[in-house]
């Protein structure tokens, strides 16, 4: 097997493992994207009943808070949803390939958003 073949099968199976790595994030990140997108609407509309309650301004915060127990909790869960790295979990798929791509560019290469690798032409030497 010649030195050719070899880079590229190493190639193929380098671009092989990040498509699997990349379609098995998948799965999760639509988990978490879905579960943030319903805790930040519970968060909008209690806030919304919250801020439209005529007795919120007469009442003290943490009486107003107890009065709205729904945006409260909301609140609370999306604060602490966000202090366990959801935001980094929503986004996992893109952080790899970013920093996939930084590493190619060293070698002339890229890839797109599902991990299949782009081979860029190679710079042409002046001398």
């Amino acid at each position: 097997m010649s030195l050719e073949q070899t880079a590229c099968e190493d190639l193929k199976a380098f671009e092989r493992r990040l498509t699997e790595v990349i379609a098995c994030l998948q799965p999760s990140t639509t988990r978490w994207r879905i579960v943030l997108a319903v805790i930040s609407v519970c968060t909008a509309a209690g806030a919304w009943h919250w801020l439209t309650d005529p007795d919120t301004p007469t009442v003290s915060f943490a009486q107003s808070l107890w009065n709205h127990p729904f945006f409260a909790i909301a609140s609370i869960s999306l604060v602490i949803l966000f202090i366990l790295g959801i935001h980094k979990r929503v986004i996992a798929p893109s952080i790899i390939t970013a920093r996939t791509r930084t590493v190619l560019g060293d070698f002339n290469m890229s890839c797109d958003d599902t991990g299949k690798l782009i081979l860029k032409p190679r710079p042409t030497t002046t001398t």
